[in-house]
């Protein structure tokens, strides 16, 4: 990993390259004006990806109301509001 020095009217020319340069790891390019350097270009750090397991642990809490409710629900005969339909309309 290096640093390339440019001008920027070369920088203006060869810009995509540059970056396909930055991009195969060369390093950073310093971009000068009538030989004083205005700005410097490098790659992006990039960060790990996290895994998103966990990642509401300790942010969300569940009443335990509402989870027997979710329980129960998941437990009950699905044709109970069916069978109640069918005996309303006879």
């Amino acid at each position: 990993m290096g640093s390339q020095v440019v001008t920027a009217t070369e920088f203006k020319a060869k810009c995509l390259s540059l970056f396909d340069d930055i991009d195969r790891k060369v390093g950073t390019i310093t971009i000068t004006k009538r030989g004083k350097p205005i700005a410097t270009v490098g790659p992006v750090r990039k960060r790990p990806q996290r895994s998103s397991e966990g990642i509401l642990k300790g942010k969300l809490h569940i009443s335990d109301e509402l989870l027997e409710e979710l329980l129960n629900v998941g437990l009950s005969d699905p044709n109970d509001g069916v069978r109640e339909k069918e005996k309303s309309a006879l």
